[in-house]
């Protein structure tokens, strides 16, 4: 058995060589460029990873909108995002924009994703949870300031989240929604801490309706879209995702169309599989609204 361990150990370093030393010989296709942070916030090292759109150049004029994505590693969400970010580019259905993934891999992403509970299921399944005031304080006092600092961007801002990354991303909206423009928020865990977030709803949209009072009196374009989508999930997520579109709707209802709701379940998309459509129908109805109306 020891001798079979040792001859599979020596085939997969050899394959590991061979790999490494093809892909020295042959020339590297760039895709993103990466930022490394030394976090205050949270005491740690972290990484960015940024894709730039055709044509992008540090000394031109041109300015672009930046999308922030959670759950951005090289093997999360960040490729498939900027790939999806620069297919719709292509065919002009989505403004050229830069594509920020915030890196969340291991542990950390349930540290960082949620607020602190006091369910005795989420303290057994997630131990280490409740990090999000420091990773969302991260996300506002360092991520968003070096890239704003050191790449060409506009003031509009996305944040694409699904899962506890929906959970996390809905908590900014009502905590912190003037951080961004447009929240693309897909399969929300907002089961988490026994619904407490859209059972609160009501309290937290407060913030958010305050927001949009205080931006819209100092200008006359500024509007929050927001796109929650989930697929053929336990019908927990459906009860909470339907808690929070209702609370939404009826902030909606109020604003005169500086809140504008899409809210899209994709039922033959599942947990795992519905992000990639459920984004590209989020930017379809943020910018076909937008070109409905100038004509």
């Amino acid at each position: 058995m020891k001798k079979h361990s040792l001859s599979l150990i020596f085939i997969l370093i050899t394959q590991f060589i061979i790999s490494q030393s093809f892909a020295q010989e042959k020339q590297v296709f760039p895709f993103g460029v990466i930022e490394e942070i030394e976090s205050k916030e949270l005491s740690e090292k972290r990484t960015l990873n940024i894709y730039l759109p055709q044509g992008y150049h540090p000394d031109s004029a041109i300015v672009y909108p930046v999308i922030y994505v959670l759950d951005g590693s090289q093997y999360e969400d960040f490729p498939h995002i900027a790939g999806l970010t620069q297919f719709m580019n292509m065919y002009e259905i989505l403004p050229k924009s830069i594509v920020v993934g915030i890196s969340n891999l291991g542990k950390s992403r349930y540290r960082d994703f949620t607020y602190p509970s006091d369910d005795k299921q989420d303290l057994k399944a997630i131990p280490n949870n409740g990090g999000s005031e420091k990773f969302i304080a991260y996300l506002e006092n360092e991520v968003m300031p070096l890239i704003e600092k050191n790449y060409k961007t506009d003031s509009h801002k996305t944040i694409i989240g699904q899962s506890l990354g929906g959970l996390l991303a809905t908590e900014i909206l009502f905590k912190k929604p003037y951080l961004f423009d447009d929240y693309i928020i897909v399969s929300p865990s907002l089961w988490w801490d026994n619904q407490k977030m859209v059972k609160d709803s009501i309290f937290f949209l407060k913030n958010l309706s305050k927001s949009v009072a205080e931006n819209k009196a100092e200008n006359t374009k500024y509007k929050k879209r927001i796109f929650v989508s989930l697929g053929e999930e336990h019908p927990t997520m459906h009860k909470v995702a339907d808690k929070l579109v209702d609370s939404i709707k009826k902030l909606e209802e109020t604003k005169n169309g500086t809140i504008t709701l899409f809210y899209e379940p994709i039922l033959d998309q599942n947990h795992a599989t519905i992000l990639h459509l459920a984004v590209y129908k989020a930017f379809e109805k943020f910018y076909k609204k937008e070109e409905e109306k100038k004509k």
